[in-house]
């Protein structure tokens, strides 16, 4: 079914013949100023909303604001003509099934299905690929309104047992509970203050490793600094409070550590981390001896390395030491002296994510920006390519270091999604499941451009829309971008963006440095005194989609979410006039505080910090909260936030549309939509999505369809 839902409804959604009525001047609800400065090397910034930092579980007069602005900003989406058209299609094209990528629990398999209109997925067992699933965990049945979230899940190698992870409110921190597989009993054991983890189990299935914070104090869960993580071993059957201490280091508070324990249970191998790059130092230790210590590995905060698998005592990683593109490399851990060899090395194109399987290795490349796979096998020498339809992401690649069986996804913009079932061994496949969607693929077109930044640097991106569309200078065009953190956008389907193009709308994608597309340069390019880079790549893309012929800047809208948000708040200040509409979601939109909440300190490694001199001119300098200028005309604003998010506290938000509010120059709405009992976005239930995208289409098109 197309967006056909009464013939009445055919003016609402031909955008470029449609104008909303004249935007009225808005009288926002009052927002409280405090005389509050802070020194920062000899410079005096003001912060006249800092009484907003405060926790809203816990503060009446934030609790007050947050209500008021609530108030205001439902009452101005409810008026929007579209919303309620833009709302049903979305709830139409959201209703189909939806699979993840099936792994591996002993002879058996886990997947997830949601069956379309479900707010969270629920877990099922499948005896073979064929048979008829069980299903195992509702978390629907958690909580009325589905904000309790299944999270990860993680099987015994021989498929006894599952520890699953739980998430409540959308929130960092995770609780952890085990089934038996056998007898489906929930063991009684419970797990709680893991955030940034995961859990490998031991070879025997007795236990797991995981990594845990201590407590938090009371009402300080959701904005005290994450320090002091350190690794235990649960064994099963037991309370928490009996597990053992595996490592710690408290002579360095700020480290955090993943462990991870082999295949045949003789290794336990330790990423070191300390921020959010790939750089990390590594702790070994050698299961087969009780008595043995763990010692460092790899020392120094020099390079990345990832552990894939072992045979017998040689172990291989993923590594950009001497290889910004990625490399893999191994060594026997019995003659450490002799050091590393380089199995396979460093290619023209960026090692996306690598994993042990079958005896084999399995790369996943990216080629500007679109997934590659290829079959190597230990001695370096490349087996195969894994054929794949065309531009897209490839997911998944679920399988285990002694098995030859495979599971993988791919999707793209006018993909829904298919999943395949392969043999590493003898490159034979077959489909598992394909998405059915209520859209024809054949009539929409998805093609990539490059374009040049301010300093002639070559960026590539996405281009997205109906068939049918041509370029005619007036298309209502949305902009999308992150640039940071190694984060490559790859072309993936999304129910929302098939919406936004099902309207008449071009979705566009620009990779900005500071992501991981090309590499460790390129992401450097984008960090730190280069951070501009990233904003000047994404105004020069928005530039290419207005000299194109695409769209014009009344028709110019842009999104991004968390690192994305400080992007669209940054840019909006730096370039107002080549924007229409703009949506910053969940945004780190204070530069000069950012790392004084949960993980904000983590964030350094990209952002630098206003600790540091010469760091805290830059930050400064871009900061969107800090950058608003009195009397200025911004474009249409909708920031989007939620009351527990842990991640990026909504603090964030709450300064930056308190100032946006009070210094526009012109009619243009400023307004904030903050979600309750949501967080950052993992485990939103579908309804919470579903609502969310309808205001944020319906705002877009209201706005970027004004004459």
């Amino acid at each position: 079914m197309r967006w056909m839902l009464a013939a009445t409804l055919a003016t609402v959604i031909t955008l470029a013949g449609c104008a909303p009525e004249t935007q009225r001047a808005l009288e926002y609800p009052p927002t409280e100023t405090v005389e509050q400065t802070d020194d920062y090397h000899g410079v005096t910034v003001s912060d006249p909303y800092r009484w907003l930092e405060e926790d809203v579980r816990e503060s009446a007069r934030v609790r007050a604001w947050v209500d008021a602005q609530s108030a205001f900003t439902f009452d101005y989406l409810d008026g929007l003509p579209r919303r309620e058209a833009i709302r049903a299609r979305l709830t139409e094209l959201w209703d189909y099934e939806r699979y993840s990528v099936p792994f591996r629990a002993g002879e058996r398999y886990l997947f997830r299905l949601n069956d379309g209109l479900q707010n969270q997925s629920v877990l099922y067992l499948l005896d073979s690929p064929d048979a008829e699933p069980e299903m195992l965990i509702d978390p629907n049945e958690w909580s009325e309104d589905g904000t309790l979230a299944l999270s990860s899940v993680f099987p015994t190698r021989d498929g006894r047992y599952i520890a699953y992870m739980i998430q409540d409110g959308g929130s960092d921190w995770r609780t952890v509970r085990v089934l038996d597989l056998e007898t489906r009993e929930l063991l009684p054991e419970t797990l709680e203050w893991l955030k940034f983890t995961g859990l490998s189990w031991a070879a025997d299935g007795s236990g797991f490793y995981y990594s845990r914070y201590p407590r938090p104090e009371g009402g300080a869960e959701f904005q005290s600094l994450n320090t002091n993580q350190s690794v235990w071993f649960h064994r099963i059957g037991t309370p928490q409070d009996q597990d053992t201490l595996v490592y710690e280091r408290p002579d360095n508070p700020e480290w955090g550590f993943a462990a991870d324990a082999s295949h045949d249970g003789r290794h336990l191998v330790t990423a070191v981390w300390m921020g959010t790059d790939s750089r990390n130092q590594v702790v070994y230790q050698d299961l087969t001896d009780s008595d043995a210590e763990p010692f460092m590995l790899v020392e120094g905060f020099e390079a990345g390395y990832s552990f894939l698998g072992n045979v017998g005592d040689t172990l291989y990683f993923w590594t950009n030491r001497d290889a910004p593109k990625g490399r893999i490399v191994a060594i026997d851990i019995t003659h450490r002296a002799a050091g590393w060899r380089e199995v396979i090395p460093e290619a023209e194109d960026v090692v996306e994510s690598a994993t042990m399987i079958g005896g084999r290795i399995v790369i996943e490349y990216l080629k500007d920006a679109s997934s590659q796979v290829a079959v190597f096998g230990l001695g370096g020498a490349r087996e195969r390519i894994v054929d794949l339809p065309g531009i897209g992401s490839v997911g998944g690649m679920n399988g285990e270091p002694d098995h030859p069986e495979m599971f993988y996804s791919f999707t793209s913009y006018n993909n829904p999604g298919e999943i395949w079932r392969y043999d590493v061994t003898t490159g034979t496949r077959e489909l598992f499941r394909r998405a059915d969607v209520d859209f024809d693929p054949e009539e929409y077109v998805v093609r990539q451009v490059f374009y040049s930044s301010h300093d002639g640097t070559r960026v590539p991106m996405f281009i997205a829309h109906r068939k049918d569309l041509e370029p005619n200078g007036d298309l209502p065009t949305l902009l999308y971008g992150y640039g940071g953190f190694n984060v490559s956008l790859t072309p993936s389907f999304a129910v929302s963006v098939l919406g936004w193009m099902e309207l008449g709308g071009v979705y566009a994608v620009a990779n900005l440095r500071g992501g991981g597309e090309y590499g460790e340069e390129w992401h450097k390019a984008g960090t730190r005194l280069n951070k501009q880079n990233v904003f000047d790549d994404f105004i020069a893309a928005g530039e290419y989609l207005v000299e194109s012929g695409y769209t014009r800047p009344e028709r110019l809208g842009i999104f991004g979410g968390s690192n994305g948000g400080l992007l669209v708040g940054a840019v909006v200040n730096q370039r107002p006039d080549l924007f229409g509409a703009a949506i910053p979601a969940v945004g780190v939109m204070d530069m000069l505080r950012f790392n004084q909440f949960t993980a904000g300190r983590f964030w350094v490694d990209d952002y630098g910090s206003p600790q540091n001199p010469e760091e805290f001119v830059a930050l400064h300098r871009y900061s969107p909260y800090h950058n608003i200028v009195d009397g200025e005309c911004y474009p249409a604003v909708l920031t989007t936030t939620a009351d527990t998010d842990d991640r990026v506290v909504p603090s964030h938000s709450f300064k930056y549309a308190a100032r946006l509010q009070a210094a526009q120059g012109c009619d243009n709405p400023v307004l904030i939509r903050i979600e309750t009992r949501a967080g950052h976005g993992s485990g939103k239930p579908t309804s919470k999505i579903i609502e969310e995208v309808a205001d944020r289409w319906a705002f877009m098109l209201h706005h970027l369809s004004a004459e």
